[in-house]
């Protein structure tokens, strides 16, 4: 019988409900002026064996890199799919950081909820 592969620790690091005003859409009435998006990421670190309670800052990851890369979408780029901003958002941290393994996006587009009803998408994308 083999030995089961050893459980990985992991750290899921978030940002949750941030309202962006995002260049998206595919119909007509979307495509001229930025609509409102809400958007939660969850990034899955890896991470040292323990953290001690003067573990320095870049022994994880700055929760401000995930808003960065949520609220710093290119201006005057008009994504046409809500999925290629959440594509747009886990590049920017793969890219940033090599302790991402994967990223979690939930984006729930407000402009069309009639009754506060959450339309959107969650994109997971794992490193490769």
């Amino acid at each position: 019988m083999s030995a089961a592969p050893p459980l990985r620790d992991t750290l899921l690091l978030e940002v949750r409900d941030l309202e962006v005003q995002v260049l998206t859409g595919v119909y007509s009435e979307e495509t001229h002026l930025p609509q409102p998006l809400r958007i939660s990421i969850t990034a899955d670190l890896d991470i040292p064996e323990h953290f001690d309670p003067d573990t320095p800052l870049d022994a994880s990851k700055s929760y401000l890199d995930l808003k960065a890369a949520a609220t710093g979408l290119p201006r005057g780029v008009h994504f046409t799919l809500i999925e290629a901003v959440a594509e747009h958002i886990a590049d920017t941290l793969f890219i940033g950081d090599d302790r991402v393994r994967s990223v979690t996006v939930h984006i729930v587009k407000l402009a069309i909820a009639e009754h506060g009803e959450a339309i959107g998408i969650t994109m997971t994308r794992h490193r490769r």
